[in-house]
C-alpha cells in the first residue's frame, strides 16, 4: 500500500526534479573510500533527484557500505521502483537482503543478474562467486565432540531412603537397604559426538542430527550409554510456522539395553506481532524396555508454551515457558499402577553476552498411577510421582571452534511410595569442540 502510494506522490512531481540533478559521476567512489561522508552528501541532493533512479542506486549504495541495511534496502527500492533493469541498484540490493538474512530472495535476484547479457566482464567472476557462497548456504553440516569430567552424587538413581516399608500379611515390615542398593557416588567421564546436516529452501527447511553420548564410570554397572536420531521439517509463511519431528532414542544401562523411545511431534507457532511468540506442540512416545516388557507404553503429551525475546545493552535475553499435560497408556495390563495422567511445566532462561552463553532451566512433572502399584508396598496405595529439576549452563566460547562448558544439575523426585524417592546432583566441566 505504501509503495503504490510512493509511485503516485513519485509519479505527480514535476519533471524538473529530474533536470535540476546534478550530474553524479564525481560522486563515485572505490570500495575504500569514506561511503559515510558520501551519505550525507548525497542526503542533501535528495530533494533535487526525487526522480533519478541513479541517485537512489548511488545513494543505497552509500548507506549499504556504511552498515545502514535497513536504509539502503529503502534506497534501492526506490531505485527499482524507478528503473526495475537498474544493474548497479541490482547488485547491491541483492547483497542488502543477504545481509537482511532474506538469503533466497537474494539468490533469486542475482542469478537474474548472471543472466543478463550486459553484465559488465569485470563483475561476471564476482557475482557468480557470491552466488556460490550464497548457494552453499542452502546445505549444512556439523560435527562437535564434548568431552567433560564430571562427579554424580547417585550414579546408580537408587532410593533416597536408607530403608522402605513393605507390607506382608497385611502387616508394615521395615527393610534396610543393603550398600548395593544405596546410591553410589563418584567421579565420570562424559562423551558426547553429535552430527548434523541442515538443508533450507525457500518455503521449507530439513534437518537431521544424530547423537552418540556415553558415562563412563569406575562403577560401571551404571554407565549409560545413549544413541539419538532425530530429523525436522520446518514449513514457514508468511502467518504460521509448522514444525514436524520424528525421532528415535536408545539408551543401554550398565552394558545391557534398558530402553527404546520412538517418538513424532508436530508444532505450530502462529506469527503475532506481540513480543512474546506462543505455540503448541502434541507429541507421541512408544516407549519400549528390553527386559521389563510389562512397562511398554504409549505417551502423548499436549502443550502450550511462548518464547519471549528480550533485548538490552549488555547482551540478548530469551525467555519461554510451557505447560503440558500428560497421558502414559500401558500397553499391557499387567504393568504396576496400570495407566498414568500427569502435567508437566518448564520455565527456560537464556543470556547470551560476549562473554558467553548463560542458560537456567526449571522442570516440574507429576505422573499419579490410575491404580494400585504393588501389594508388597503401602498396602497397594497408587503411586505419585512428583520429579523435579534444575539444570545450569554456560558456555563460554574460547576460539572460533572450542568452547569452555560448565553443567550444574540438581534432581529431587518425590513420591507417596519411599522406593521411588531419589535426590540426584551433578557437576561437569570440559570442553567442546566444532569439527
Amino acid at each position: 500500500m505504501y509503495r503504490i502510494l510512493f509511485l503516485l506522490l513519485l509519479y505527480s512531481l514535476p519533471s524538473i526534479a529530474k533536470a535540476n540533478c546534478p550530474e553524479l559521476a564525481p560522486y563515485y567512489l572505490d570500495d575504500d573510500a569514506d561511503w559515510s561522508a558520501l551519505e550525507q552528501e548525497l542526503g542533501a541532493l535528495m530533494p533535487e533527484c526525487l526522480q533519478s533512479a541513479e541517485f537512489f542506486a548511488l545513494y543505497g549504495a552509500a548507506l549499504l557500505h556504511s552498515g545502514q541495511v535497513p536504509d539502503a534496502i529503502e534506497s534501492l527500492e526506490r531505485a527499482l521502483l524507478l528503473d526495475p533493469e537498474q544493474g548497479a541498484a541490482q547488485i547491491d540490493y541483492a547483497q542488502a537482503l543477504f545481509l537482511q538474512g532474506e538469503l533466497f530472495s537474494a539468490l533469486e535476484l542475482n542469478k537474474r543478474l548472471l543472466e543478463r547479457e550486459d553484465l559488465p566482464a569485470n563483475l561476471q567472476p564476482l557475482i557468480e562467486q557470491r552466488q556460490r557462497n550464497w548457494q552453499a548456504m542452502t546445505s549444512q553440516s556439523s560435527i562437535q565432540i564434548d568431552v567433560l569430567a564430571g562427579y554424580d552424587d547417585n550414579l546408580n538413581s537408587a532410593p533416597d531412603p536408607s530403608q522402605i516399608t513393605l507390607t506382608l500379611s497385611g502387616e508394615p515390615v521395615i527393610l534396610s537397604l543393603n550398600d548395593e542398593s544405596r546410591p553410589v557416588s563418584g567421579p565420570y567421564l562424559n562423551l558426547r559426538l553429535a552430527a548434523g546436516i541442515k538443508q533450507l529452501a525457500a518455503d521449507q527447511q530439513h534437518n537431521w542430527t544424530g547423537e552418540l553420548r556415553g558415562r563412563l564410570s569406575e562403577h560401571t554397572d551404571s554407565d549409560l550409554v545413549q544413541l539419538n536420531g532425530r530429523y525436522s521439517y520446518i514449513r514457514p509463511s508468511r502467518d504460521r510456522n509448522w514444525q514436524f519431528d520424528a525421532g528415535m532414542s536408545n539408551l543401554f544401562f550398565g552394558g545391557s539395553p534398558l530402553f527404546t523411545g520412538t517418538e513424532t511431534s508436530a508444532r505450530y507457532q502462529p506469527k503475532v506481532s506481540a513480543a512474546c511468540k506462543p505455540y503448541s506442540n502434541l507429541a507421541v512416545q512408544h516407549q519400549h524396555y528390553y527386559e521389563r516388557g510389562s512397562l511398554n507404553a504409549l505417551e502423548t503429551k499436549a502443550s502450550l508454551g511462548a518464547n519471549c525475546p528480550m533485548g538490552s545493552n549488555s547482551g540478548n535475553q530469551l525467555f519461554s515457558a510451557e505447560v503440558a499435560v500428560l497421558a502414559n497408556q500401558a500397553l499391557k495390563s499387567a504393568r504396576p499402577g496400570g495407566d498414568r495422567r500427569g502435567w508437566q511445566a518448564t520455565l527456560n532462561w537464556q543470556y547470551i553476552s560476549a562473554s558467553g552463553v548463560f542458560r537456567a532451566q526449571m522442570n516440574h512433572t507429576q505422573l499419579n498411577d490410575r491404580r494400585g502399584y504393588s501389594e508388597l508396598l503401602d498396602n497397594n496405595a497408587k503411586r505419585g510421582l512428583g520429579s523435579s529439576y534444575v539444570l545450569l549452563q554456560y558456555r563460554r566460547p574460547l576460539r572460533a571452534d572450542m568452547a569452555l562448558l560448565v553443567n550444574l544439575y540438581h534432581q529431587r523426585q518425590r513420591s507417596n511410595i519411599e522406593l521411588f524417592q531419589t535426590v540426584d546432583t551433578t557437576f561437569e566441566l570440559g570442553l567442546s569442540v566444532a569439527l
